[in-house]
């Protein structure tokens, strides 16, 4: 194929640094012991008995330690002589197929064998409840026939809205246990009624008319690892969720800056953010009644270099981008991506940005199409993902801004070169 010939030559890359910051951590240090106790206590005061099945929702998201957490809800569970049985809670992932969310639930290291728990990956759901007359509320056929049902899921700000309750339990109640016909309801309902405040009202609905019992919250620091893990009764999330969320917008690991030229993401994925790439992070989000995240961020262009292993080829989030390589689009599965835009109803997720050969032609294209800007002056960073921004490469013409970061642990001085295929080498980020 060819390009503009400035595109043709040989780019001069400028200098770049490696930054590192030193945000502070508030990691647990063992959360699995954290979850233990209060789990044991909370079972206790439970209506759950010895006897009783109890519905286990687990998500796709990559929780800090998620197989540990959940082979541990399953060990309390049957410490007091209950069945738990796992539940796929994650809407439309892995195809919308129970084969497809228990490879997905694999790939977190999330199994039978595992968790010593059998997982139920069926698909149906049943109707319980609706909301502003014409909104049917949907809950896990297999977790409504068991006695009990407990969810967890990591609290932090959505990649659509905001408002007191984001991305948490509410969200994994609705679109995670609501299975694929639950996600459908919400995403298109939300764009008559508001992502937010359907939310809330779905999620209230499932509170009170299921058999759910207990709730898991996690909040995850800078460093995405576990600094609060809090067990809910059902009741209580309604309050708690606004403060757990309040809590991870403070320890959020957003960028330092607030404008960019350029920022180059190495790699998005389902696991990283429901968007693949979280517009927390890149300030990019672009679609119906979706909210503005450009305050967090402004940046010219947008360079996505590949998909991450866990991903298994949802490549969603790559339309926020503005230039991706011929290995993101080859390694996508467009089942999987069009699955889950279509059901989130976020089609320009899904669209085909501009697609270079290389990475290295991807990142000059990057350089090259911001106008008439001497490469040493280019404002760009390079993260590995949008869960990972507390060590990065930041180009020459940013490195004075970077030495006045108060958080910053060090810069140092580094080249990026390229292999023979054209691949990034770079210090990862």
């Amino acid at each position: 194929m060819r390009y503009p010939g400035y595109l043709e030559k040989t780019f001069k890359f400028p200098g770049f640094y490696r930054a590192k910051l030193a945000l502070p951590s508030m990691a647990l240090p063992d959360p699995a012991k954290d979850l233990k106790a209060q789990l044991d206590q909370a079972l206790d005061q439970s209506a759950i008995e010895s006897g009783d099945t109890v519905a286990v929702g687990v998500g796709s998201r990559g929780i800090n330690k998620i197989s540990t957490l959940a082979a541990q809800i399953c060990q309390s569970i049957k410490n007091i002589g209950a069945l738990p049985v796992i539940i796929p809670a994650m809407g439309s992932h892995g195809s919308a197929t129970p084969e497809g969310q228990e490879k997905t639930l694999a790939k977190l290291g999330i199994t039978p064998d595992v968790c010593q728990a059998a997982i139920a990956s069926q698909m149906d759901t049943v109707q319980v409840g609706s909301v502003f007359d014409n909104v049917p509320v949907h809950f896990s056929k297999k977790a409504m026939a068991a006695d009990h049902s407990i969810c967890i899921n990591r609290t932090k700000p959505h990649t659509k809205f905001k408002g007191d309750v984001e991305s948490g339990l509410y969200k994994m109640l609705v679109v995670g246990m609501g299975k694929h016909k639950g996600a459908l309801t919400y995403h298109n309902f939300a764009l008559k009624y508001g992502f937010h405040r359907l939310l809330k009202a779905m999620g209230d609905t499932i509170i009170e008319q299921t058999n759910l019992c207990l709730g898991i919250g996690v909040v995850e620091d800078a460093y995405d690892r576990i600094m609060k893990i809090e067990v809910i009764p059902a009741a209580h999330i309604c309050t708690r969720e606004p403060e757990l969320l309040s809590l991870a917008k403070s320890n959020f690991p957003a960028l330092p800056y607030k404008n960019l030229d350029l920022l180059v993401v190495r790699q998005i994925g389902k696991e990283i953010s429901g968007s693949g790439m979280d517009p927390n992070v890149t300030g990019r989000t672009c679609d119906l009644m979706e909210d503005d995240f450009s305050q967090s961020l402004d940046t010219k262009r947008l360079v996505i270099l590949d998909l991450s292993a866990n991903t298994a080829g949802n490549a969603v989030g790559l339309g926020n981008a503005d230039i991706i390589t011929e290995k993101v689009f080859a390694g996508m599965d467009y089942q999987a991506t069009i699955m889950n835009a279509l059901t989130a109803m976020s089609l320009k997720k899904a669209a085909i940005p501009v697609r270079l050969p290389s990475e290295e032609k991807a990142i000059q294209a990057g350089f090259q199409t911001i106008g008439p800007v001497r490469p040493e002056k280019v404002r760009a960073v390079i993260i590995r993902d949008t869960m990972h921004t507390t060590d990065f490469l930041v180009s020459e013409g940013l490195a004075g801004e970077t030495e006045k970061l108060p958080y910053l642990k060090a810069l140092s001085p580094c080249r990026i070169t390229f292999s023979s295929s054209g691949d990034l080498i770079a210090p990862d980020p």
